[in-house]
């Protein structure tokens, strides 16, 4: 049974309850009415006929003479009926509306839920696609080299050493997932506290500073003492991801320029590169998990499976802020960080 279809049946049967709790509570309320409405319109006639007997009893003519009728019985089944009528074309007219109503109610609740298996089979789905690549280029050249019965220890080695670095990548790919599915809930207001940014910035600059060193690359800091409320080390890592990124992509002698500031009680964070930059067809998609820019510009191997950005991405929305991102190609990329100031 696919998703749709079983999400299908599922609002199905939540509108048949929607409809069969409405029901029973319209029902029930009419029942009370009409046995309230009916027992009213006894004590009227009871009430009616003693009026008639004190009237007879007052001019001496009691008891009233044998013909004369009181109340027409005829007419008092008829209003109950009639009010028994009226009942049902209501609760009729509640079931239907009611019906409609579910349906949309319950497609209402059952889309977040629809929304998260889905989000959840994609993810199991792109992640079981980056770990079968590797695995069967590994796989495939273990095999091959195991059959070669003259494979030398120098050879043997060399397999050796590439299927080890194939691990290394099958084992950053399992360690971003699974820093993927961490961020994935928002973090619980307790943990959060009150943090400097600049030192959570210096922690990340420091945390990158082999990277830059490696590409001769310079980090310069224009910041404001600034505090918000937030998760340090989650903050540190997104300020890393976003520097490795700028690193990475960003030719060697280069600079990585980090602005922070404070505006309408929200902090922004500019960290601007001076890489290969960012086509068009790619900005919209950065933040899409397992998505790749284009290379081709790149004159250096650039290894990653796209989640890096994707990460940042759930760590700004948890602190409930936004990451932006403009670029020009050859001329660098500003990512934009905004996050509310704790007042």
């Amino acid at each position: 049974m696919t998703n749709k279809t079983m999400f299908k049946n599922a609002r199905i049967k939540l509108t048949a309850w929607y409809i069969f709790i409405l029901m029973m509570i319209s029902v029930s309320f009419s029942a009370i009415i009409y046995r309230g409405a009916t027992n009213e319109i006894d004590r009227l006639a009871q009430m009616q006929k003693q009026r008639i007997e004190r009237r007879f009893q007052e001019n001496k003519f009691y008891p009233p003479p044998p013909n004369i009728r009181f109340f027409d019985p005829e007419l008092l089944e008829e209003t109950k009926q009639r009010l028994l009528l009226i009942l049902i074309m209501i609760n009729s007219g509640i079931i239907f509306f009611a019906g409609s109503l579910s349906y949309l109610l319950a497609g209402k609740t059952l889309q977040p839920i629809q929304e998260m298996v889905e989000e959840q089979n994609r993810f199991i789905s792109d992640a079981s696609h980056e770990f079968r690549t590797p695995l069967t280029a590994l796989k495939s050249s273990l095999e091959v080299n195991l059959r070669d019965k003259n494979l030398s220890l120098t050879d043997a080695k060399k397999v050796i050493d590439e299927s080890i670095e194939d691990v290394n990548r099958l084992q950053s790919l399992s360690d971003s997932l699974l820093n993927l599915s961490k961020y994935q809930e928002p973090f619980s207001i307790l943990n959060s506290k009150i943090i400097s940014v600049n030192i959570c910035l210096d922690e990340a600059i420091k945390k990158i500073k082999p990277l830059a060193k490696q590409k001769q690359i310079t980090v310069k800091k224009n910041l404001e003492n600034i505090e918000i409320k937030g998760i340090k080390d989650n903050l540190v890592n997104l300020f890393v991801i976003i520097l490795e990124n700028a690193i990475k992509y960003s030719p060697k002698k280069t600079s990585i320029q980090i602005n922070s500031k404070s505006s309408d009680h929200q902090l922004i964070v500019e960290i601007k590169d001076q890489g290969i930059g960012i086509g068009k067809k790619d900005i919209d998609h950065i933040f899409d998990r397992f998505y790749r820019a284009d290379q081709s510009r790149s004159k250096e191997k650039i290894t990653g499976y796209g989640l890096g950005l994707t990460i940042a991405k759930k760590i700004v929305s948890n602190h409930n802020g936004k990451i932006l991102a403009t670029s020009e190609i050859n001329k660098g990329s500003i990512f934009t960080i905004i996050l509310p100031i704790s007042v």
